[in-house]
């Protein structure tokens, strides 16, 4: 009974996360429109709002290892991606813009905190995956 609840506690959690994750990179991306190449930051952060919305809902949804997998995989490059334009000044990279920003503000922060917390509770929930499917295969 405690599994279940840490499990459901864990898919909460990672899926509020994303949602998270989501609203900012919505609400902030309009800010973003001018710093462009073939696409602009505020393209790139409307994709991933809707990448995280969509990883929110299938860690809630479908409950499964690949939806746990992929809600982790969008988290982990959302905050490595933030951490990397934050300390290095990358350069444009073919159609994407210069997204060095050497600052943290308040969004930002949030964000950060966000995705950690959806790396986390993602992990949780992909190790109870495999540790369900190994058990289930050997009871076979």
């Amino acid at each position: 009974m405690h599994m279940r609840t840490a499990v459901w506690a864990a898919r909460v959690l990672a899926a509020a996360g994303l949602a998270v994750d989501a609203y900012v990179h919505a609400d902030l991306a309009s800010q973003y429109d001018a710093v462009k190449a073939t696409f602009s930051q505020g393209d790139l952060f409307r994709i991933e709002a809707a990448i995280s919305a969509l990883a929110a809902l299938l860690v809630l949804a479908w409950r499964r290892l690949p939806a746990d997998a992929f809600g982790w995989l969008v988290a982990a490059g959302g905050f490595a991606l933030l951490v990397v334009y934050r300390y290095v000044d990358v350069g444009k990279l073919g159609p994407l813009p210069n997204m060095y920003e050497p600052v943290w503000f308040t969004e930002k922060r949030v964000v950060a905190v966000a995705q950690l917390v959806t790396v986390v509770t993602a992990a949780f929930l992909i190790a109870v995956d495999v540790r369900d499917r190994r058990h289930q295969r050997h009871l076979r």
